[in-house]
């Protein structure tokens, strides 16, 4: 019995620990990734707007290929919406198109609702650069909520992996 009061008073110390540390974490967390592209920017931009194109690059999409999928609007331009039910690592939410500049950006409004609801906001930037090829760049945004905010501290790596295959997915796609 002494060993396992030891054991839950180890465990109340580490939660508590846990806790403190998070009144001091940033609420907002930002992940951004990068790599060139042997494209000229226009194609890049042009396959980037099509929100249904990430069923081949995104590394989340690609957790579940029996995922019920619902698109309204049209793709490619701002309204746009995909809906998507998952297995338990796909989850469940919708990704709409909020702003576009030809040649330039796309962003969209993330709403999470299955393994946890959330919000959150990505941006594909892209940039011509020199013989021909096209930087981007994928920024992702959002915010936990306290104690939640904990998850902060390893967001960069643990969205940013996932980011770099889809990247790279997305260089392979595209130079093919």
């Amino acid at each position: 019995m002494h060993i396992l009061v030891k054991v839950v008073v180890v465990i109340g110390a580490v939660i508590i620990f846990l806790l403190l540390i998070a009144i001091f974490v940033k609420k907002e967390y930002t992940v951004e990734r990068s790599l060139v592209i042997n494209k000229p920017n226009q194609e890049v931009y042009d396959y980037l707007k099509f929100i249904r194109n990430q069923d081949y690059y995104s590394k989340w999409v690609m957790t579940d290929p029996n995922m019920k999928k619902t698109f309204t609007g049209t793709d490619g331009t701002v309204g746009f919406n995909y809906a998507w039910d998952g297995n338990d690592k796909a989850g469940q939410g919708d990704q709409q198109i909020t702003k576009l500049v030809n040649g330039e950006q796309v962003d969209t409004e993330i709403h999470f609702i299955r393994p946890f609801a959330g919000l959150g906001w990505a941006s594909m930037f892209t940039k011509s650069l020199p013989q021909g090829q096209t930087e981007v760049v994928w920024r992702m945004k959002g915010r936990n909520n306290y104690p939640i905010n904990l998850m902060n501290l390893v967001m960069d790596s643990m969205l940013g992996k996932d980011m770099d295959v889809s990247l790279h997915n997305l260089k392979n796609i595209l130079e093919k």
